[in-house]
């Protein structure tokens, strides 16, 4: 690819770039690996509660996500605990 658009840079940039550049590379060493821990949370850029849980990973980070203005909703408890559970995991892993 030449490029990328997604949301969850925001909340860990520093392994999207190195996942991007890694794969742009041809690397696949590094890429697969570090795209098998970031699945689970890219999975919710396809998701109608993108926004939410992006935020939300950000919150989790220390990076300022805050809440959604309407008409977009508070993701639902067990939404919610997946995204927080995913993000920590990541962190833990060293993502960022």
């Amino acid at each position: 690819a030449k490029g990328w658009v997604a949301g969850y840079p925001n909340a860990l940039p520093r392994a999207a770039v190195e996942l991007y550049r890694s794969a742009a590379a041809g690397d696949l060493d590094t890429a697969v690996p570090l795209y098998r821990q970031l699945h689970p949370l890219h999975r919710w850029d396809s998701k109608v509660e993108f926004v939410q849980a992006i935020k939300l990973s950000m919150d989790v980070v220390g990076r300022h996500g805050g809440p959604c203005r309407p008409p977009r909703v508070a993701l639902l408890p067990e939404q919610e605990a997946a995204v927080r559970a995913a993000t920590e995991k990541a962190v833990a892993a060293g993502l960022r």
